[in-house]
């Protein structure tokens, strides 16, 4: 029987932390898909098609990890991959109580379905794509957070 998980979000954009834990679950399961999240009611810092292209950058030599996107409930999204496992970062308390929330109700959507919590790497523990968004917008350094294709986009957005 195969393992599969789901590492899902808006990525928007992609970090350093998502990287991390990425690339840690991949090792995990024999297939992780990163599904980027669409939401039509939310005006994303970066379109869609770059967010996809920037993860499959970042996980271009990890061969069990596929990126596409979806809408609707991740759980839905997690039948349609197959997946019995969602795959979730925690950086801090405040994360662990918001997601053990989204993983109970989860559950109440698809019993089958399992969340593992993973402990971003200590080094990584304040990377956030909120903050990255924040220091692109005024002009900070934002090397330590993103990957280098990641921080080439950024730098180029109008």
């Amino acid at each position: 029987m195969s393992r599969v998980a789901v590492y899902a979000g808006s990525f928007d954009p992609v970090t350093l932390g998502h990287e991390d834990i990425v690339k840690r679950a991949a090792t995990m399961f024999d297939t992780l898909y990163v599904g980027v999240g669409v939401n039509s009611s939310k005006a994303p810092f970066l379109p869609t098609a770059d967010r996809l292209a920037l993860l499959r950058e970042s996980f271009s030599g990890v061969e069990n990890v596929h990126v596409t996107e979806f809408s609707g409930l991740l759980v839905n999204f997690c039948n349609m991959c197959g997946a019995k496992f969602i795959v979730r970062g925690i950086r801090a308390l405040t994360d662990f109580e918001y997601e053990l929330v989204i993983a109970h109700a989860n559950t109440t959507q698809a019993p089958g379905v399992e969340t593992i919590f993973l402990a971003t790497s200590p080094n990584l523990s304040f990377v956030s794509s909120s903050v990255v968004r924040e220091l692109v917008k005024h002009g900070g350094d934002i090397s330590y957070f993103v990957g280098p294709h990641v921080a080439e986009r950024l730098k180029a957005k109008p």
